[in-house]
């Protein structure tokens, strides 16, 4: 069985509140984009759940979330089978893309048909709940949801429009710790009570550039990973000056993104970042 396993952005992020797991609450727009790993899964004559990757920061022991995933399915339903889980990654790694969460995913619903469980969507993302935070978003399948609780409770936005966005999305060769971005947002910032409007999040299907209202793209967690990780800082000035101007970074990091007006603009963009010869992974992308 071959299937994609989809990046995220996320268009706003807030932190609410420091829960007493150590987790926060948060509340967030996901939107689903184009780029994309590939996953192959195979059965196994034996019992063994097997892992394989082409990129040497992804673990490929039991600490890998997709040997969790299925390992964690086998033991809920008596599954005595064994597996081959080959994972081609293009999303890159430690950048706030969900790539790990998006593969865990893609393993569920992938076994799901494969094992014939017929399990209905929110059962899977109670699932996914467990395996990562972000993961239950992509189990829906949807180009767009808001995100609640951890990033877990998930509401899918209905998009009549059918709108697509455009991104230039630009990563480092800086992997971004998330615990340690939120230990150092509970220091640094502290917390006070949201102004979260969520007509504003639930609303971004009704225009297609309602986006570019003042304070809607926006991440708490910026100003902590652009004091930790310069470079990052470095693609956001570089996006401003090449004439982009809504801006963000996506997750705790380090991956920014521009949302354009058109896949042409984005594949320009992408083009002059390339020439500046950086260490920086550019893509032009759309929602999907």
């Amino acid at each position: 069985m071959v299937i994609h396993s989809f990046a995220k952005v996320n268009l706003f992020l807030k932190v609410i509140n420091k829960r007493p797991d150590n987790y926060h609450n948060i509340k967030t727009l996901f939107e689903r984009i184009s780029l994309c790993d590939k996953i192959i899964i195979r059965n196994r004559a034996d019992k063994l759940i097997k892992i394989t990757c082409n990129h040497p920061g992804v673990p490929v022991d039991e600490s890998n979330l997709c040997f969790k995933t299925a390992k964690l399915l086998r033991d809920e339903f008596g599954i005595e089978k064994g597996l081959d889980i080959e994972i081609s990654k293009r999303i890159p790694v430690g950048a706030g893309l969900g790539g790990g969460s998006s593969n865990a995913a893609s393993v569920l619903l992938a076994l799901n048909r494969l094992w014939k469980l017929k399990l209905s969507r929110d059962k899977l993302a109670k699932f996914a709940a467990k395996i990562g935070s972000d993961a239950a978003f992509f189990v829906y399948e949807a180009p767009f949801a808001i995100g609640e609780g951890r990033g877990e409770k998930i509401r899918v936005l209905r998009n009549p429009e059918k709108i697509k966005l455009w991104h230039v999305l630009v990563a480092p060769a800086t992997h971004v710790s998330t615990p340690l971005i939120y230990r150092k947002f509970d220091e640094l910032c502290g917390l006070t009570k949201p102004a979260v409007n969520v007509k504003i999040l639930s609303s971004i299907l009704v225009g297609r550039f309602l986006v570019s209202q003042p304070g809607f793209l926006s991440n708490s967690l910026e100003q902590v990973t652009l004091k930790l990780y310069p470079e990052v800082r470095q693609i956001k000035e570089t996006l401003y000056a090449y004439g982009a101007k809504d801006i963000l970074m996506s997750g705790s990091g380090s991956a920014v993104f521009a949302v354009v007006s058109s896949g042409r603009k984005a594949a320009a963009l992408v083009k002059r970042i390339k020439k500046k010869k950086k260490p920086w992974q550019a893509y032009a992308v759309s929602t999907a």
